[in-house]
């Protein structure tokens, strides 16, 4: 049986073309092969249906289409044939339809208005472009008109008109004054959607003579300004002292004071309106408010609410905004402005309707002759769109005939096409608010196979690695394709090959015997062609002998080894590292064929020392670390630190320098290489001594640089090799003057806490660095890209200042300076920083969910838009649960689990899924807030696995010649049960077995009656569960028959159990077993397995554990690699027989695989794990690994548990052996088989509580029960979570968070102690 799959994308060398014959939308992208086909024209550039042109440049009408042969091209403008060859001022563009209109030499761009359609025309039928109706751009001037100033008394309403000139598209409209600064908008004042200012209640401080309104006109690039309006407002105590200034004593007058007064619409008018909009656009309602105090604004919708994810407010929640609106954003919209005294609504009916959208575009189709297919064109819209067809642009209806053509609607339907059937056809769907119009071609071929990878192509495979021979082709009708193995081999069938569609053989092993010349042969009914490929297999690349680690002395030698063995065609390359980057440029080290010689080594050397050997096919590495000590002094010389220097002098005294001078101390016979000089700041510091600078050791004077306002001391310490000499006495006090600060504070950061304010932060100067008393910072900020002015604060020698009242999320400039009693320090440099993050607005979209396996799933989305992000987008976090067994139909305690995917990434993958189970999950995006809306939760289901051993096995009712057997179902069905399995054999008294008995019991019993034993045997039971999968892992069992010597003649046992519902088993037995004893056979071994790996991830390195069944004394390796990689495993040793080891010198945030294996054992391995270490963090926290008195406790952790072990090992030892252990070795499942080294493909991924092995050295409790144990210890329950990461090729790359509950263990189980590594990591 032939498997066929698709080629991954992961493979970038294997994307081949694939022709599909009835939906292909193009020929295959072959250079050689396009020149040969014919194919219709496909329109593949146009200019957009409105076109808004600058009248003062050039009109160019795009119009680019593709065909074989080259098509040509043609114009209609308004209807009719536009003749271009009559119009000097147009051209066409060469092998080309595009259009230019020369309006820069005399042409007048109003004379060019119109509606313009291109057709592309060859041999094979004709494409048309939309209608596109071609308009200049105008930006008239404002039409004169005299102002009156406005005068309005404090507290009314006040509407500024700005009323535009109608330009082309229409201008955007702003308020500005003369000094072209943007007039400050807010819940009082704010421009309406029409243009005007509007004033809910005007203050005295908007008395101005400059409001002006300017018209932007995009296209082009100019700007219309109105008049400048005049406002004056009249103040009630200005207007009181103006009426006493005319009135006499006796008069009563006086204003009134200003009156609040409940709210009124300034727009829109009346208490309803109307809107239309059409679908996908974005909907813009106004409610603007006069009143005092100002009013508020709050939108609802009767009957509904707002679409949460769609909906935004803007100026000041006077306009409400729903972007990508639908027929569903239909009905009443109410506006209601309130304030204290009393409120006003506005009802907006709102109608959604929609210009035609595409349900199915019409798709090209190459189809070859006597073939059928079909071109649907399927649109929505509100009105309904109707639906019309062309032929090569002319109506279907008047086109010429075709016999092999029949139209039903919105489907042309072909049979049995011809050559000629070939052409372009239009779709045009239309109703009163636009129109859609879509090419597609149907272009019949006739056309023999042709191969078009190159002939005897040469692959080059490592043995044990997948191989891919191209076989790349072309035909009509499409070619079916065969591989043969040489030149006169048979067809190539069988599941170790996979033929993929485009062509392409894998072999998934290739073995030395893969070697050879593969022929791939495509035939179809119009001929047939082949082409031959070769395959060599080569051996894979090794170290036989690795560099080891050493310990030299300083100014000794040292060697390191690197022996490989490589493919004799393969020609190596070796290089040498050292810490990860190239060997020093130094004569002392030796590069020679199979080792690294350093010569004189010095401290310098110290590190890790890489061998890398590379082929053109793969790379190998090997790495050892060099420890270099120092040499044994000569006796006879005593070295030792030098004499600390005296009598300090200070000359040359300035402002900003001074010498110091001094003698040195006694060397004691180990030259002084260098002199630090210290100073203390008695002043700021006293007490606390700072590096200054240092000098060669052969200088005694030095000139040092000073700062002001700094009470300076100065010691010098002299160093040789040895060490450092004491400090020397203290010199005489030197205190500078004061002056401007040199510096401004650093690390200025700008980063908000809540999301209405800024925190600007940043790091005090030191105290000398102040140059002066009264050391203050001025604080400036401005919003970014807005021109503001600069607002600044001064404050005291603090390192906070916050912002309040800012936007959400918005960029500011943020600068601080330093000044003191004598002024300022030089301009700041600018930083930017954020206003406070506030939660995402919008949960991510169309999440989908696929299925790898009964373990793995892999989910998408679609990404949020940025800005309703609200923050610095970190991430998507994914929420998923189980819901139910598929098998039991019983609900559980619901644990959720989540994964965060880091970045804006739209996919990830789901591990650790339980088969045959329905799961639920949503999808949220996380800012440095918090998490957003959760997507509407998407059930998904996992297919049926293979199920876990049952739940226990019981023997009982033992006779002369029947055993009684009992069951239960596994604990973990994963799926629906098929049958039971129940294997026997007997075993003699030198534990051999007889031979093996299968049985297949229905999925329904759970106990069965064997007869016909022979007495006094011992029996060894198997038995497993399957299911439509494959069977699950086994538990054993023995029992005995009875021995009654002298009472066997005569005696009729009843069945055991007659009436209980038991299945009865009997099967004869050849009359010798009675009578001579049946031949036995040695018992295989049980072969070694590794089980359960589990890893516990941190940044760098990785705690690895596992459980080993088998032979004791058995050496363990650890290999590991980046998961998705290519690159060969790395291989570590593990020290004794322990069962966990520690990965070091990991990248951080990157995903690993990892499998455990045994020396000398036929190179058995565990099954592969991956996991994720944990992302780079900067801290600035201490970290405890690295004190000193952390270290000490480790110590003497590690020490007490060695003694722990020593003393466990002595009293084993003592205790001697005991055959019972023997005995259950030697009764070993026969039907285990080792793991092959090339199975180690990906599984899939199942919880560490399945498929357990029944405890080692245990017995079998009392009643014969056999009872699935779980391991009590493992790595992961140290940590808070394992981190897991897949690659980018759909593995898995987020982060595990949901802890999973441990079910309790049966029996007397004890656990290991956890391993010092994972002591330190729970407090790291």
């Amino acid at each position: 049986m032939m498997k066929k799959k698709s080629i991954p994308a992961s493979k970038p060398f294997l994307i081949l073309f694939l022709c599909q014959i009835i939906s292909a939308l193009d020929v295959p992208l072959d250079s050689k092969l396009l020149e040969e086909l014919s194919q219709p024209p496909t329109i593949t550039h146009q200019s957009p249906k409105d076109y808004i042109v600058d009248p003062r440049e050039n009109i160019v009408i795009q119009c680019e289409a593709k065909g074989k042969p080259p098509p040509s091209f043609s114009w209609t403008r308004n209807g009719t044939h536009f003749d271009i060859d009559k119009d000097a001022q147009v051209t066409m563009k060469p092998n080309s339809g595009t259009l230019v209109i020369n309006i820069m030499n005399g042409g007048k761009a109003e004379a060019y208005e119109g509606v313009y359609q291109c057709t592309a025309r060859n041999e094979r039928g004709a494409a048309i472009s939309n209608n596109i109706v071609i308009r200049p751009s105008r930006s008239p001037l404002w039409t004169k008109e005299k102002l009156e100033p406005h005068q309005v008394r404090e507290g009314d309403s006040l509407v500024l008109h700005c009323r535009p000139p109608v330009g082309l598209p229409p201008p955007i409209i702003f308020w500005m004054d003369n000094a072209f600064q943007r007039l400050p908008q807010s819940e009082r004042v704010s421009q309406g959607l029409n243009g005007d200012l509007y004033f809910s209640n005007v203050q005295p401080e908007d008395t101005r003579e400059d409001y002006i309104c300017y018209a932007r006109f995009n296209h082009t690039q100019t700007i219309q300004q109105k008049q400048p309006i005049s406002v004056k407002v009249f103040s009630m105590d200005s207007l009181n002292d103006t009426i006493a200034a005319n009135l006499s004593d006796t008069d009563i007058y006086g204003a009134k004071p200003v009156t609040e007064r409940q709210p009124i619409l300034l727009t829109p008018t009346g208490s309803t309106s109307t809107k239309v909009e059409l679908r996908g656009n974005v909907l813009l309602l106004e409610c603007i408010a006069a009143g005092l105090p100002t009013p508020v604004i709050r939108w609802i919708k009767e009957g509904g609410e707002l679409p949460a994810n769609r909906t935004f407010f803007e100026n000041f929640k006077k306009t409400l905004k729903i972007i990508d609106v639908s027929e569903a954003d239909s009905g009443n919209y109410k506006c209601i402005a309130r304030n204290t005294l009393g409120s006003v609504h506005h009802v907006i009916s709102v109608t959604v309707k929609a210009a035609p959208y595409w349900i199915t575009a019409p798709r090209n189709l190459v189809l070859s002759p006597g073939e059928d297919g079909t071109l649907i064109c399927r649109a929505n819209g509100n009105p309904k769109p109707s639906i019309s067809w062309l032929a090569n642009g002319v109506p279907i209806a008047i086109a010429p005939e075709d016999p092999s053509r029949k139209v039903d609607g919105d489907t042309i339907i072909f049979s049995h096409v011809q050559e000629r059937s070939s052409a372009v056809y239009q779709c045009n769907a239309s109703n009163e608010y636009g129109y859609l119009l879509a090419n597609a071609f149907v272009n019949v071929l006739a056309e023999p196979p042709r191969i078009l990878t190159p002939a005897n192509k040469l692959y080059q495979v490592i043995a044990d690695s997948p191989a891919l021979l191209d076989c790349a082709y072309f035909g009509s009708p499409k070619p079916e394709i065969e591989w043969f193995k040489g030149v006169k081999g048979s067809i190539l069938r069988g599941n170790e090959y996979v033929f993929h569609d485009n062509g392409t053989l894998e072999i998934p092993v290739a073995q030395k015997d893969s070697t050879g010349t593969y022929t791939c042969v495509a035939r179809n009914e119009l001929g047939k062609i082949q082409n031959e490929v070769h395959l060599e297999i080569k051996d894979p690349t090794m170290i036989i002998k690795q560099p080891e680690y050493k310990v030299v002395q300083r100014y000794g030698q040292v060697s390191f080894e690197c022996i490989i063995k490589h493919d004799s065609t393969l020609l190596p390359t070796v290089i040498w590292l050292k810490d990860n980057d190239e060997l020093p440029d130094d004569e002392r080290f030796l590069v020679g064929k199979d080792n690294l010689t350093i010569m004189n080594v010095t401290d310098k050397d110290d590190g890790t020392y890489t061998c890398i050997v590379n082929t053109t096919l793969d790379s190998v590495s090997a790495s050892a670390v060099l420890t270099v000590v120092a040499a044994p002094p000569t006796p006879a010389i005593i070295y030792a630190r030098p004499n600390p220097p005296f009598d300090l002098e200070l000359t040359g005294q300035l402002e900003r320098s001074i010498e110091l001078s001094w003698i040195p101390g006694d060397e004691n016979n180990s030259p002084i290489t260098h002199f630090v000089i210290e100073y203390e700041d008695g002043l700021h510091e006293p007490g606390v001594w700072h590096y200054q600078t240092e000098v060669p050791g052969t200088q005694t004077t030095v000139q040092l640089k000073l700062s002001p306002y700094v009470n300076y001391s100065f010691r010098v310490v002299a160093v040789n090799k040895i060490g450092r000499s004491q400090p020397s006495e203290p010199s005489e006090q030197y205190l500078t003057k004061s002056a401007n600060p040199d510096e401004n504070p650093a690390n200025v950061q700008g980063v908000g806490s809540e999301p209405d304010n800024l925190v600007i932060t940043w790091e005090s100067l030191k105290g000398f660095q102040s140059n002066g008393p009264g050391l203050q910072y001025k604080v400036s900020w401005r919003q970014k890209d807005v021109d503001d002015e600069w607002t600044s604060v001064i404050v005291a020698n603090v390192s906070k200042y916050i912002v309040s009242g800012t936007p959400t999320f918005v960029p500011y400039e943020i600068k601080v300076q330093a000044l003191n009693d004598l002024g300022y320090a030089p301009e700041p440099s600018e930083v930017i920083g954020h206003s406070g993050e506030d939660l995402p607005m919008v949960a991510p979209g169309n999440v989908q969910v696929h299925v790898v396996n009964s373990t793995l799933a892999k989910v998408h989305w679609d990404p949020v838009p940025l800005k309703t992000v609200r923050g610095h987008l970190q991430g998507y976090k994914v929420y998923y649960w189980k819901v139910q067994s598929l098998s039991r139909r019983s609900r559980r305690h619901v644990e959720k689990k989540i994964l965060t995917f880091r970045g804006n990434k739209t996919f990830g993958m789901l591990p650790g899924l339980e088969p045959y189970s329905s799961y639920k999950l949503n999808v949220r995006v996380v800012n440095g807030k918090g998490e957003g809306p959760a997507s509407p939760d998407k059930v998904f289901k996992t297919p049926e696995g293979v199920p876990s051993s049952p739940s226990y096995l019981k023997i009982t009712n033992p006779t002369l010649d029947s055993l009684t057997l009992e069951w239960g179902s596994p604990t973990h069905p994963n799926g629906v049960l098929t049958s039971y399995i129940l294997k026997f054999q007997p075993i003699n008294n030198t534990h051999e077995l007889g031979p093996l008995v299968e049985i297949r019991i229905p999925a329904n019993e759970s106990s069965l009656i064997l007869k016909n034993l022979n007495y006094s045997t011992r029996y060894k039971f198997y038995f497993n569960a399957q299911t439509s999968v494959g069977s699950g892992s086994q538990i054993t069992e023995e029992a005995v028959t009875i021995m009654d010597e002298g009472k066997m003649a005569g005696i009729l046992h009843p069945a055991v159990g007659a009436g209980k519902g038991y299945s009865e088993i009997l099967f004869e037995t050849s009359p010798v077993m009675h009578t001579v004893r049946p031949t036995f056979y040695k018992v295989q071994p049980l072969y070694p397995r590794i089980r359960n790996v589990t890893t516990a991830a941190a940044e760098t390195y990785a705690n690895i554990s596992w459980e080993y069944e088998g032979p004791d004394h058995a050496n363990f390796y650890v290999e590991y690699g980046v998961a998705g990689s290519k690159e060969d495993w790395k291989k570590e040793i593990v020290n004794g027989s322990r069962s966990f080891f520690v990965l070091k010198g990991l990248t951080p945030g990157t995903a690993y695989k990892v499998r455990v294996g045994a020396e000398g054992l036929s190179g058995f391995r565990s099954s592969e794990d991956v996991f994720e270490t944990g992302p780079a963090m900067a801290s600035r926290q201490v970290d405890i690994a690295t004190q000193g008195w952390f270290i000490g406790l480790m110590c003497a952790v590690a020490l007490l548990i060695l003694i722990l072990l020593i003393v466990c090992f002595i009293r084993r030892n003592k205790g001697g052996k005991y055959p019972v252990k023997e005995k259950e070795d030697a009764h070993a499942d026969p039907e285990i088989q080792p793991m092959k080294e090339d199975d180690g493909t990906f599984g899939e991924y199942s919880d560490a509580e399945d498929h357990k092995p029944l405890k080692k050295g245990s017995r079998t409790p009392s009643d014969r029960t056999v009872k699935k144990e779980d391991s009590d210890d493992s790595l992961v329950d140290y940590g808070e979570g394992v981190n897991g990461q897949f690659n980018e090729d759909g593995s898995f790359i987020g982060q595990y968070s949901g802890k999973k509950e441990k079910e309790p263990a049966e029996g007397n189980e004890s656990s290991e102690a956890p391993s010092p590594v994972n002591a330190m990591n729970s407090f790291v």
